[in-house]
């Protein structure tokens, strides 16, 4: 963790988001946070990085999101060498689609 961004201004924030219970509370508290852009380019990093999880090439992740080579290659810095943040979400969400899967398969 980057001891940097600790303070009680980013706690407050995470803590509130912990509050959050479904999709749509959090599109409700997301849309009043940030501007629509601010939230896209966070949605977008987040595809960029299952894209980069499933071996997607720069190339095709830039022309299938719109993220800049730069972005990509932070996104892929993150992963690689980060704090496992990216990791422990895209596991918990594969882990999810497994499980729907199940569901709908039984």
């Amino acid at each position: 963790m980057n001891e940097k961004l600790k303070n009680s201004s980013v706690d407050n924030l995470f803590n509130a988001v912990l509050q959050l219970k479904n999709i749509e509370e959090c599109y409700n508290f997301f849309e009043d946070l940030c501007t629509v852009h601010e939230l896209q380019a966070l949605a977008q990093r987040l595809d960029v990085a299952i894209m980069l999880k499933k071996g997607g090439t720069y190339t095709e992740i830039s022309q299938k999101t719109g993220a800049s080579t730069a972005t990509i290659s932070r996104i892929n810095r993150a992963l690689n060498y980060g704090c496992d943040g990216y990791a422990l979400v895209l596991k918990r969400l594969e882990e999810k689609s497994n499980d729907n899967r199940k569901i709908t398969n039984s």
